[in-house]
C-alpha cells in the first residue's frame, strides 16, 4: 500500500530544521526538497537482482517489487537528483551489500566531519 505525501507540508515542517545547517536527510525521492537544503545529494544504488531479493525478502508485494525493480533499471532518483541539484553536489553510490552500507555510512561521516 502506498500514501499520497503532501510535499508542501513536509516541506513547511522541515525548514526550520533545515535553515540550521547540519541535517541529514533520507528519502526515497528528492526533485521537490529545494536545492539551497543540501551541500550534498547522495543516491543509493542498487543491483536489480540484489534489489529484487531484499525487497522480496521484506515481504513486498509483487507490484511494488516490479515498480521499485524497474525505477532503478531507469535510474529515476538519479536522474531526478541530477536534474533538481547541481552537478558537483549529486554522487552516486552502491548499496549492494552490507559492506557497501557500512563504506557508505562511513562516508557520509566524513563528509559531515568535513563541514
Amino acid at each position: 500500500q502506498s500514501y499520497t505525501l503532501d510535499e508542501d507540508k513536509l516541506c513547511d515542517v522541515l525548514e526550520p530544521m533545515m535553515a540550521e545547517g547540519g541535517n541529514v536527510v533520507d528519502f526515497h525521492s528528492c526533485d521537490f526538497f529545494p536545492e539551497r537544503w543540501f551541500d550534498l545529494v547522495l543516491v543509493l544504488t542498487c543491483d536489480n537482482t540484489a534489489l529484487y531479493d531484499r525487497l522480496v525478502e521484506r515481504g513486498y508485494a509483487a507490484k511494488k517489487v516490479e515498480e521499485n525493480v524497474q525505477c532503478e533499471i531507469m535510474q529515476v532518483i538519479l536522474q531526478e537528483a541530477k536534474e533538481s541539484y547541481a552537478e558537483e553536489v549529486v554522487h552516486q553510490v552502491t548499496s549492494d551489500t552490507i559492506d557497501d552500507m557500512e563504506s557508505n555510512v562511513n562516508r557520509v561521516a566524513q563528509w559531515m566531519e568535513q563541514w
